[in-house]
This record gives structure tokens, C-alpha cells and sequence, in this order.
């Protein structure tokens, strides 16, 4: 069996989790078992929900506040008339605003609010009890009720001090005792006092064995306790950013990014390590044997691949641009607006849609209607991106730390010229300089307005001076490597 370790998962979820939606479909095609281990709590969804909707399984996930029971992952099947049937007050008054009903209850100063799933339906996903004006209690339901966190009032809030885990029949499997960020978990058999230990309790559940391997892909927070508990199976690392700080770095000292640096000083106890750029692996086996005297395994294995090359039937939109990412800051969508509405006044019909979902999607919405370029820049959501790129003519990216860019390689697959900045380590990865696109060459001093303006000259000269037949082809070659049967080989060979 192979585990793999993270921490959460989202609707607008970072390419960690897109990596190992990846991976686990690889390990299905060569036929190796995986389950994906989630450690966070996911107190507004249904951790099913956000796993089925990225592509996981539910037979591969495993949560670790449920793996202590023995209620399944599941999607949300608890109806509002399930809940209505538990309740002591027989007499009540329902009403409904989109997706929470609300119940009161005659002659009682208690009311609840029920969750449902969606607006539409009667599947609930959490019910709150509020009694005299203050929250007391939150349950939490799939098939069946899987937990509750019950509340006292402090400080004019509630404030959480226990959650409470059952299993299908309703009984207690554990419980967690929480005051501020110090909890314990209390067991029929024994007490944990601290999720590093809950962690540690899984592993040894597990009863791993030599032939199983154990993957970290977020070491904050469970690296440790993975590391202690993980013999006696393989351990590996995967490396999905920069794994240090150029900066802060000299012929003395290398300083490692904090994600990684526990996972480095236990090298010893690391039997691979995985980076998804040949560029990467090579910095990183040079700066162990410079700084630390030791030479780990260090293995390349692109985060994603290709199930095929896409190659449009129709011809490609002229002068479209085309970027997908999580809506967040490091990834400059901004810039990129600023650019494209600029290179307007050259290039009348160039156009920019952006995919993806995040927090910086107002501000973005906001900017556009400023730039009056709603006609030609569009947000178009989260989408299954598959058939999407090849729609186009080229990419556009604004990041500016991009460890692999799981984008880069789909667009570069539909044949895709990219521009984008000259960072560690996915655009040099993907981007021939002036072959199939233009890496622009930032430094740390270099203002955003300058930035914004080499990003424009760059989208002038692709659809003003560049040979596009000749980049799409190049693009399309670039890609070949990342194609599914090259990447199986090399999980094969480093699970073996």
C-alpha cells in the first residue's frame, strides 16, 4: 500500500492537491494501492465532496479524525426529514433561505439551522442548535451523524471545547478535548495529547510493513510524527515549491524553504526524494553535498502527465489568450489583466480568460470593470480544463514562483506557446525562449509596472512577430515526456 500525506483540500484547491489527483491516477493505471490521507478538519464541507469533485476516489481517501471509526467516506445522504424525525419538540415551525432551514420550537428559547448541501436539496450537511441567544452545539452528518463540536459561551462567543466522534450506530468512538490550541483525545483505552500523537496512533493502526510506502506531500504540522511512527515502510518526499530561500543563502549556509526543512535533516531516514524538474533535482543533490555531506536519492517525476496530446479540430481563436490558476496573490492574475488590456491599443482583438476560483477573485472582478475590459477579459470559473486549452492560441502566466505549473504542462500539451517569467523552476521547464514562447527576466528590485509592461511587449511581439504554427509545434514537442507511459515508467522504477 502506498499513503499519501496532506493537510487540507478545498473547491479552489492548490496544486498540491491537482499533483496527487495525478498520482493516484497513475498508480491506479500500474496497478500499485494508494490512499490519500487528509489531516485537517473541514468543518464547511463534506471532505467527500471536495475529493470526488477534484477526482479521488472514496475508496482512497482517509481522514484522520474518521479513521477511528468506522463510518465511511461518503457524500452527504442525511435528509432534512431524517433530522425531523429525531427531534423531542414534535411541534415546530420551519422556514427556508436558500440552503438553511431554520426551525423553532413554541415555548422554547431554542432554535436550530439546518445546512443543506445545495440550495435545492434536502441533504444536510450540518445542523446548529442555538439556545438562549448562544450556540451550544454543531452536528455533522453523511449516511449518519459522524461528529459534533459542542460550545460554551466566552467572551460574547461560542468557544469550542469538545468534539465528540461516533461511529454508524451513534455511539462514541473518541472524543477531543479542546482548550485554545491545546487538545487531547480521550479513547476507551488510552489519552493523546496532541495531533502529532493522533497521527503517530493512525501510523501504528496501519501496521505498516517494508512493502508499503509512505508518502509526505505537506510535512508541517504531521512530518514529524510520520517520520517517528512510518518504520517500517518506505519513506519518500515530494517537493512541490522552491525548497529554499535564494536570499538568505551563501557559500556557508543554505537556508531551506520551512516545508522542507525538517524533511531534509532527515535524510537519513528518507529513502527518496521527488522533484518534478530535472532543473530542481540537479540544484538540490549539488546544495546536499555542498551543505550537508551527504548524497540522498533524488528522483524526477513530473507531478502530472498527459493522458495524449490535444490537437483542435477547428482552428484556434485568434489572439486569445488563455490562464488557469487558483485566484491568489502570488499568481499575478492582475498583471496579467493590466498587460492584455494594454497590448489592446496594438493588437484590437487580443482577448484573456481566466480560469480557476480563490480569494482574489473579487478584487479581480473590481479591476476589470475599472479597466472597462469586460468585453475581452473574462473570470470564467473553476472547469475541467482538459478540452479547454486547445481552444486557443497561447498562455499567459504571471507567477512568480511556480515549482512545477501543472497548467504550463496541459497548455503546453493543446501546443500552447507560454509567456512567462524567468522563476524557478516550471517556466524554464516549459518555455524554449523564442521557440515556443518568452521567458522575461525579473529581478527582486523590479517594479510591478515594469513587470506589467514586459508582460505586454511580450503578448505584442507573439501575435505581431512569432512564427505560431512553428511555436505550437514546438510546444507540442515539449510536451511529449509528460505524456502518461513515460511518467508510469518512472513511478514504477522509484516504487519497485
Amino acid at each position: 500500500m502506498i499513503y499519501n500525506f496532506n493537510q487540507g483540500i478545498g473547491w479552489a484547491s492548490s496544486g498540491v492537491e491537482y499533483a496527487q489527483v495525478y498520482r493516484a491516477k497513475i498508480l491506479r493505471r500500474i496497478g500499485k494501492e494508494a490512499k490519500f490521507i487528509f489531516t485537517n478538519m473541514f468543518p464547511e464541507e463534506n471532505i467527500e465532496h471536495l475529493t470526488e469533485n477534484i477526482g479521488f476516489l472514496d475508496s482512497e481517501i482517509i481522514w484522520l479524525y474518521t479513521f477511528f471509526t468506522d463510518c465511511k467516506i461518503s457524500s452527504v445522504t442525511y435528509t432534512l426529514e431524517q433530522l425531523e424525525q429525531t427531534f423531542e419538540h414534535k411541534k415546530y415551525h420551519a422556514s427556508r433561505e436558500k440552503n438553511v432551514v431554520t426551525y423553532m420550537f413554541p415555548g422554547i428559547n431554542c432554535y436550530y439551522k439546518a445546512y443543506t448541501v445545495n440550495d435545492a436539496e434536502d441533504r444536510v450537511h450540518r445542523v446548529e442548535m442555538i439556545s438562549n441567544g448562544c450556540l451550544i452545539r454543531k452536528d455533522y452528518y453523511t449516511y449518519c451523524r459522524s461528529y459534533s463540536e459542542y460550545y460554551a459561551p466566552l467572551d460574547h462567543k461560542g468557544h469550542l471545547y469538545l468534539r465528540r466522534f461516533f461511529n454508524e450506530d451513534g455511539g462514541t468512538a473518541y472524543e477531543e478535548i479542546i482548550d485554545g490550541d491545546a487538545v487531547m483525545y480521550q479513547f476507551p483505552d488510552r489519552c493523546l495529547y496532541s495531533k502529532g500523537e493522533l497521527i503517530g496512533y493512525m501510523l501504528s493502526c496501519l501496521n505498516l510493513t517494508k512493502r508499503d510506502v509512505v508518502i509526505i506531500d505537506r510535512s508541517i504540522e504531521s512530518g514529524r510524527a510520520v517520520v517517528q511512527n512510518a518504520a517500517p515502510a518506505r519513506l519518500g518526499v515530494v517537493i512541490h515549491a522552491d525548497h529554499f530561500n535564494e536570499r538568505n543563502t551563501d557559500e556557508h549556509h543554505v537556508r531551506w524553504n520551512n516545508y522542507y526543512e525538517y524533511m531534509f535533516s532527515q535524510n537519513k531516514r528518507v529513502k527518496f526524494y521527488v522533484t518534478s524538474t530535472d532543473v530542481q533535482n540537479r540544484l538540490l543533490k549539488k546544495q546536499f553535498k555542498e551543505y550537508k555531506g551527504v548524497s540522498p536519492r533524488i528522483v524526477t517525476i513530473p507531478v502530472g502527465s498527459l493522458e495524449e496530446l490535444k490537437i483542435p479540430a477547428r482552428a484556434r481563436r485568434r489572439h486569445s489568450l488563455v490562464t488557469a490558476s487558483r485566484l491568489s496573490g502570488e499568481k499575478h492574475a492582475d498583471w496579467l489583466i493590466k498587460a492584455v488590456a494594454a497590448a489592446r491599443e496594438r493588437i484590437p482583438d487580443v482577448s484573456l480568460d481566466i480560469y480557476g476560483k480563490g480569494p482574489e477573485e473579487a478584487r479581480l472582478k473590481e479591476l476589470i470593470q475599472k479597466l472597462n475590459c469586460g468585453d475581452y477579459v473574462r473570470l470564467c470559473g473553476q472547469k475541467k480544463m482538459d478540452e479547454v486549452y486547445k481552444e486557443y492560441e497561447a498562455y499567459l502566466s504571471g507567477s512568480t514562483s511556480e515549482g512545477f505549473g501543472l497548467s504550463l504542462m496541459e497548455a503546453a500539451g493543446s501546443g500552447l506557446p507560454i509567456i512567462g517569467f524567468d522563476v524557478r523552476y516550471g517556466n524554464p521547464n516549459f518555455i524554449d525562449e523564442g521557440k515556443n514562447g518568452y521567458l522575461i527576466s525579473v529581478r527582486d528590485e523590479m517594479k510591478e509596472e515594469e513587470r506589467i509592461q514586459r508582460l505586454t511587449e511580450c503578448v505584442i511581439r507573439l501575435f505581431t512577430k512569432a512564427d505560431m504554427e512553428k511555436f505550437h509545434q514546438h510546444s507540442y514537442e515539449k510536451a511529449r515526456p509528460y505524456l502518461t507511459e513515460q511518467v508510469e515508467k518512472k513511478w514504477q522504477e522509484v516504487l519497485k
